[in-house]
């Protein structure tokens, strides 16, 4: 016979062996209990979203905000070890015989100047690595994804006998430079601390109703690559360009080439995307350039089809320079950065367990399958140097039908990812996020445990 834990967790599972009581009455009694301590820890956790919201830090420089996450774990009785991979935070939550639980946040902020009318709206400003002065704002929801993750860990702290295992929690620098999951690696995650049965992960999305989850098992975000080109040229006087070989009229043509290899190159089924973020040259107006300076962010999926795209970018670049008359050694550099981060893959099994579980808690109806998408997370980092360790990131939804967008550049349109102007839709997109995040964990973590007599 199997030995049950005496608590009221384990007297439920057996009943459920039982036949007495069924699964159903189970999971709302569990939903019941989930949602009452999120409304009792709400309001301390808006209060926290409004304060990371407010004090954003770049890529590489999450001090305070990695302090802060520290704190928190501490708070819930982790063990917490600070600065793994830079900024990198780990909180480890021992509870027993089980499996070993890995949930996941970013933490870092984009070079955006905020342009919300939020009353708790970023006014940080600081200097890129460019030496520029920039706006910082949490554009990406990561301040989002902290809180939810902090009502997670306060949600399974004070529910430890409803789960046995392991659960490790991270806070991640550098997501947005495709950098923090490497360095955390790098430093021993997978070593120093418990190595993961399961890898979790969430982020919010622009296309999917507050109260909503996303979800696509398999390949579910594109290949990252990022591309930097130097046009090469003669500079000379701005009123004498016939005298030159002019770098910012090669960039251009360059550009506009690049735009048929999507068009015209790639079969018209594969997601892939060829971006020009940023373009620098020249020093006044009236002087043509030696240079131009480009970078790039192309998105795919296939490595056949990442292969061909960097082929055609290359060629375009080599033809405007041949045209223009460019000498061989003159042609422009195409520099792409190595290790790209790596398309998402969400582990199948493990996608249709959790959604069961999400189910139960906000109701399968508010389970969406979503399309690929051509952004990147290098949450797939994690996984691609661990095949076995099934994982899964699901996007939860912020936007909500009678929420104003914010501010007049936003075009009456809700802001995206990325944008000046976002501003979810809090309340109900933190409280789903910790409901579905916490049902995912305690699937994973609890009546399995809980039935083997796990302490």
């Amino acid at each position: 016979m199997v030995v049950m834990r005496s608590n009221y967790f384990g007297l439920i599972v057996w009943l459920i062996l039982a036949g007495t009581v069924s699964v159903n009455t189970y999971g709302q009694e569990l939903q019941g209990e989930i949602n009452k301590k999120i409304d009792l820890e709400y309001p301390s956790l808006q209060k926290l979203y409004e304060h990371l919201h407010e004090h954003p830090e770049l890529s590489l420089h999450e001090k305070e905000t990695s302090k802060r996450l520290a704190e928190e774990l501490r708070g819930c009785g982790f063990e917490v070890t600070e600065k793994v991979g830079g900024y990198g935070v780990v909180g480890v939550l021992r509870n027993g015989d089980g499996p070993t639980v890995l949930v996941r946040t970013d933490m870092d902020a984009l070079p955006i100047e905020e342009k919300t009318a939020l009353p708790y709206a970023s006014r940080v400003e600081t200097i890129d690595a460019q030496g520029r002065k920039v706006g910082v704002m949490h554009a990406c929801g990561h301040d989002i994804h902290m809180t939810i993750f902090t009502g997670v860990a306060r949600l399974m702290s004070s529910r430890r006998d409803k789960w046995c295992g392991t659960l490790v929690m991270i806070g991640q620098p550098a997501e947005e430079l495709a950098a923090g999951a490497r360095a955390m690696l790098a430093d021993g995650l997978f070593e120093r601390f418990p190595r993961p049965d399961y890898l979790l992960g969430l982020h919010i999305m622009d296309d999917i109703a507050a109260g909503q989850i996303g979800f696509r098992a398999g390949y579910a975000m594109a290949r990252v690559d990022s591309v930097d080109i130097t046009v090469r040229g003669v500079g000379g006087h701005g009123a004498a360009p016939h005298e030159t070989k002019d770098p910012v009229v090669m960039a251009a043509e360059i550009i506009l080439a690049m735009q048929t290899i999507v068009s015209r190159e790639v079969s018209p089924f594969e997601p892939v995307v060829v971006t020009v973020g940023q373009i620098h040259g020249g020093t006044k107006r009236n002087i043509i350039p030696d240079e131009v300076k480009m970078e790039l962010t192309v998105r795919s999926y296939g490595e056949q089809t990442r292969e061909q795209i960097l082929s055609a970018i290359e060629r375009k670049c080599r033809g405007v320079a041949q045209a223009a008359g460019v000498a061989g050694e003159q042609f422009p550099i195409v520099y792409v950065e190595p290790n790209p981060c790596p398309p998402l893959y969400n582990s199948p099994e493990l996608v249709r367990r959790v959604n069961a579980a999400m189910g139960r808690v906000i109701g399968d109806e508010n389970i969406r399958f979503v399309g690929r998408k051509t952004g990147g997370e290098d949450f797939a980092v994690y996984r691609q140097q661990n095949p076995s360790i099934p994982s899964y990131m699901f996007f939860v939804g912020y936007i909500s039908d009678d929420k104003a967008a914010q501010g007049p550049g936003s075009g009456g349109l809700q802001p995206k990812l990325h944008s000046p102007y976002l501003a979810p839709d809090a309340e109900p997109t933190i409280k789903t996020g910790i409901k579905v995040m916490s049902a995912a964990v305690l699937e994973l973590m609890g009546t399995s445990g809980a039935a083997t007599g796990g302490k």
